[in-house]
């Protein structure tokens, strides 16, 4: 793994990770008595090297691991930890204030275990101890590491995704889902990948994709892991650690893109090599400022702009786009670059099955999952794992069409899903039921929207103020409308600041008449789909 530490960039071997890993996994096991294939615990830091080691320290043990993203507000955190009922918690100090107020409200919690250094060391919070990784690592150990090792059907994360009723629902991933997940996946897009290569990490690793693609792929071929000091330092870094595949949301690829493109239009150099057809030499320059040896990059999550394809794929960058839900571990298809069709999502991958149900006449129907890669279920959630499957198929609730080579084509959601540019998915009936306890809302439709044609969604919505609840407070007087929009637009927007930033309402519609219904009460979505758009 490769890193930036103090300005500098800090390396280590996996020889010396296995080791830490091994050291690691002594104090967590003996320490806090865990239990494998009965406790779980989870990780809630940004990526980095400790990320990688904490993780596999306890599921290369057997203990289930519950990956959070360290954006989440303290009140999303407080479920999902006790829905998982999560025994430890392995963190950093930027979380550390919240997770000592949630400790007394999570009576599964043994531990917070902090891994940049730590102020309260062996202070304790009822019974839950604050301990820095150090204190936890045992040199030299490593007897209960290879005493207790994983099932191939052993949980290895649960990891939670929104739910429609408000509620994340924490799916169950084994070692054989991400396993032969992976193994399908290289074998499918035809892109072999060893050794010789190395991945440039900026997607979080608590995301399926990232998770398999970055992590996965490099324990499995023994690649390294580069590590991006942040956002902001993407093209820094990239020159710096000259990687040669890249995973990504079709956003960053996009911003990488435009970048580049930037650069041509303000070249003047380059702008006379193309005017004089010596497009090759502008095309080497920039493959330089991509570190000069990238190979491929891999999207998902949402569909990549068209320009954006060609775009790389002129400079001789293969790029390759898959589709995957994290109940699927996550990939289900990805494009062959030796067969490409720009704007499919390819052939499924070696050993899942797919199906398109209930087709209409047009041949597009639900698109259905069946194979290893396909979770245990969702964690003590019987009745959503029931619903999520048809039979022995996992139900995606996208809807798509398959033509006769096996190519797949989405062509729209099921479910109402809203599906962002970086590739992040959200529920509207968790965002509406969040901002419906807001008092002056008496009814509202959480949609996404697109602007400018630009690919993935925003999330916008249409709301029915409660004008009763407005008369009541000026006195029996029903205000001006204008009044009662503003009034009504800034409480949506303040509620839904209190959800992840990712799923906070950017655009409110005031409607002056009620929501449209069905007879038994619902309201009908696709009234309102597209109303928001740009």
């Amino acid at each position: 793994m490769v890193w930036r530490e103090n300005k500098e960039w800090a390396q280590r071997t996996w020889r010396e990770v296995l080791s830490r890993v091994r050291e690691f996994a002594e104090g967590y096991g003996t320490r806090f008595a865990l239990k494998p294939g009965e406790d779980n615990t989870a990780i809630i830091l940004g990526n980095c090297p400790m990320w990688v080691e904490t993780y596999l320290a306890q599921a290369g043990c057997g203990i289930s691991v519950v990956p959070l993203d360290p954006k989440l507000r303290a009140e999303e955190v407080e479920y999902i930890l006790g829905n998982a009922e999560a025994r430890v918690v392995t963190t950093d100090k930027a979380h550390l204030r919240m997770m000592m107020a949630l400790a007394p409200k999570l009576p599964a919690l043994k531990a917070i275990v902090v891994v940049d250094g730590v102020i309260f060391d062996g202070q304790k919070i009822g019974d839950v101890e604050v301990i820095g990784i150090e204190s936890l690592r045992v040199v030299g150990g490593g007897g209960w590491f290879d005493a207790h090792k994983p099932k191939d059907d052993d949980v290895a994360s649960i990891i939670y995704t929104s739910g429609t009723t408000g509620k994340p629902k924490g799916a169950m991933l084994t070692h054989r889902n991400f396993v032969t997940d992976l193994e399908g996946a290289m074998e499918t897009f035809n892109i072999p990948i060893s050794v010789d290569d190395s991945l440039l990490v900026v997607l979080p690793l608590f995301h399926a994709f990232s998770f398999t693609t970055n992590f996965v792929v490099a324990i499995y071929v023994g690649a390294p892991m580069l590590f991006v000091e942040s956002l902001r330092t993407v093209g820094r870094d990239i020159r710096a650690l000259r990687p040669t595949a890249i995973m990504a949301v079709p956003l960053l690829a996009e911003k990488l893109h435009d970048k580049l493109e930037d650069g041509i239009k303000a070249s003047g150099a380059a702008r006379f090599l193309l005017k004089i057809g010596l497009r090759g030499l502008v095309w080497h320059m920039v493959r330089m400022k991509l570190g000069g040896r990238l190979r491929f990059i891999i999207t998902g999550g949402a569909p990549c702009p068209r320009h954006v394809l060609e775009g790389f794929r002129r400079i001789h960058v293969k790029f390759v786009e898959g589709y995957g839900l994290t109940e699927c571990a996550p990939v289900v298809s990805v494009t062959d670059y030796a067969s490409n069709r720009i704007g499919t999502i390819g052939r499924p991958c070696k050993g899942v099955e797919v199906r398109i149900a209930d087709k209409n006449e047009n041949g597009v129907g639900e698109l259905q999952i069946k194979g290893p890669n396909v979770m245990k279920g969702y964690f003590h959630n019987e009745k959503a794992t029931k619903e999520a499957f048809d039979g022995e198929w996992f139900a995606s609730g996208d809807l798509a069409s398959m033509d006769e080579e096996g190519f797949i084509t989405i062509r729209g959601r099921k479910k109402a899903l809203i599906v962002n540019r970086e590739g992040k998915n959200i529920y509207p009936e968790e965002v509406e039921n969040v901002v419906s306890k807001e008092p002056c809302v008496q009814d509202i439709i959480v949609v996404g929207y697109t602007q400018g044609g630009i690919p993935g969604e925003r999330v916008g919505a249409i709301v029915y103020p409660c004008e009763d609840w407005f008369a009541e407070r000026n006195g029996g007087t029903k205000p001006a409308w204008e009044e009662i929009e503003k009034a009504t637009i800034h409480a949506v927007q303040e509620k839904s600041a209190t959800l992840a930033d990712y799923k906070r309402i950017r655009k409110v519609v005031v409607s002056r008449e009620p929501l449209e219904r069905t007879s038994v009460g619902k309201v009908r979505r696709v009234t309102y789909k597209g109303k928001l758009d740009e």
